[in-house]
């Protein structure tokens, strides 16, 4: 088979079963060939672009907080507000995205999100005509900011639709995985790119169209390149029917669904520990004598070691399908990982052993990322996977904002520190650590224990590929795997 004048390149299995053939049926095989198309890999791309380029946007400033107050002439909370305006739009925005994504399609989105992310980025560098002086105003930079924080929900619920649309099962958690780890990606190139670039607060100019050029780049490929929201032809049996359910109906469907809401709650709180210390890590090390470099290397280890992790388990989990008890093995870890930092965070002249837990902290905690998302998918089925996935990132972020205002009510002011880098500002965080570990464990065993759930996609796909119920309620099976083309 030929699409674009490519030829078939290779032949794959979409669906494992694990009941035996009953007996052959060669026209239901005649109709079960699902195409696969290479262009799959460049909207992955272009996705995984403008996760990257909308997450270097987003922590632009954050990086060089004193040049960036020093030029723009704001004091260092207003230069923070650069950041949170990200969290505050997003919730609310939220809705709209979920409902964009499975009513309009995977194509607008994706070049709406593409456009205000550039005009985000434009905004910033053009804050006034240039002339002898030339100067960006805080409040236009604001504003710049703020459209990137539009796109972001835009950007970030994509992948599991992505996944879905364009992909067959046994490369769909990969190619969620890929799509997700853009974004920690992108947080880890502002971290080392900001500094480097805006030594100096006459500078940041040039920081600023550092990021405008890229962004620029991928809104014309993804307008130019993405022609399609699906594939001409489906890559898997749910495919056809993904986001089928209409958006209030889906939210309805997912309300009573036990599984779901165990998983939006535990995992919600999960993003939202992972929030609070990519927040507040700085902060934290600082009073035992850490440096802000070491913070910083600390946090760059969180990160990739992450998607080393993410990678080995988006693998893992497309050969064997087994969501569940990867995610509670994997939060299991975390948690563990959780109570570690809590301890060594509270010690002096523990380089190794502080550096080492962010590591595994980051291994299996951001490893679960990609795969809760394909769980939220497969549990609420036929929910849209927009939805599904999207309401999550919300509790996320609602949560991340409950437990940073919590937890920074539980500081005290220390009387004495030494060895602190934090300034004239010196908290104890011993209680606030101990918290979130707290949490992070009580919502860990919750899930452990309550979450129960069938793989609802897979099993529509393996009816819709395999058999059909009979009156008597028998089901006839295919004699071989239903196979995917390349084209």
């Amino acid at each position: 088979m030929e699409e674009d004048g490519d030829k078939v390149s290779s032949e794959v299995r979409t669906v494992s079963s694990d009941v035996l053939p009953r007996a052959p049926n060669t026209e239901l095989k005649k109709l079960l060939v699902f195409k696969v198309y290479k262009r799959r890999w460049f909207v992955l791309l272009v996705l995984c672009l403008l996760n990257c380029s909308n997450a270097t946007i987003w922590l632009t400033f954050a990086p060089v907080a004193d040049q960036s107050a020093q030029y723009l002439e704001v004091s260092l909370e207003q230069i923070n507000w650069l950041s949170l305006v990200y969290m505050v739009v997003a919730i609310p925005l939220s809705f709209a995205t979920t409902w964009m994504l499975d009513t309009l399609g995977l194509r607008i989105t994706l070049i709406v999100g593409s456009w205000l992310n550039m005009f985000g980025a434009l905004v910033r560098f053009c804050g006034s005509p240039p002339d002898d002086r030339f100067k960006i105003l805080y409040a236009v930079v604001m504003f710049g900011q703020t459209l990137g924080a539009l796109a972001q929900p835009l950007i970030i619920f994509t992948p599991t639709k992505l996944a879905a649309l364009w992909f067959p099962d046994h490369q769909r958690a990969t190619a969620n995985m890929i799509a997700s780890m853009s974004n920690p990606l992108g947080i880890l190139l502002a971290n080392i790119i900001s500094p480097m670039v805006a030594q100096t607060s006459a500078q940041i100019p040039s920081l600023l169209i550092a990021y405008a050029v890229p962004a620029c780049v991928i809104c014309f490929l993804a307008t130019v390149g993405i022609r399609s929201s699906a594939p001409p032809t489906p890559p898997s049996a749910s495919a056809e029917s993904s986001g089928s359910e209409p958006f209030v109906q889906g939210l309805k469907l997912l309300l009573k669904n036990k599984a779901y809401l165990v998983l939006l709650l535990c995992f919600g709180s999960g993003i939202a520990v992972f929030t609070c210390f990519s927040t507040l890590l700085e902060q934290i090390l600082c009073v035992q004598g850490y440096t802000n470099d070491f913070a910083g290397i600390c946090g760059a280890l969180f990160i990739v070691f992450g998607i080393v992790g993410a990678g080995a388990l988006g693998l893992y989990v497309d050969k064997t399908k087994k969501f569940i008890e990867a995610t509670k093995i994997n939060m299991s870890f975390t948690a563990l990982a959780c109570i570690a930092f809590s301890v060594v965070s509270l010690m002096r002249e523990q380089k190794a052993a502080v550096a080492a837990v962010c590591s595994l902290f980051g291994f299996f905690g951001f490893s679960i990322y990609p795969v809760a998302m394909e769980l939220s998918v497969e549990c609420s089925y036929p929910v849209g996977e927009a939805t599904s996935a999207g309401l999550i990132f919300v509790s996320g972020q609602v949560q991340s904002v409950l437990y940073i205002i919590f937890l920074q009510a539980l500081t005290k002011p220390l009387a004495e520190s030494p060895l602190s880098t934090c300034g004239n500002a010196v908290l104890s965080w011993r209680v606030p650590m101990l918290v979130m570990a707290g949490l992070c464990s009580l919502f860990t065993c919750c899930f452990v224990i309550f979450f129960h759930t069938r793989y609802r996609r897979l099993e529509a796909e393996q009816q819709a590929i395999y058999g059909t119920k009979q009156s008597n309620g028998s089901t006839t099976t295919a004699e071989q795997h239903a196979p995917s083309v390349e084209t």
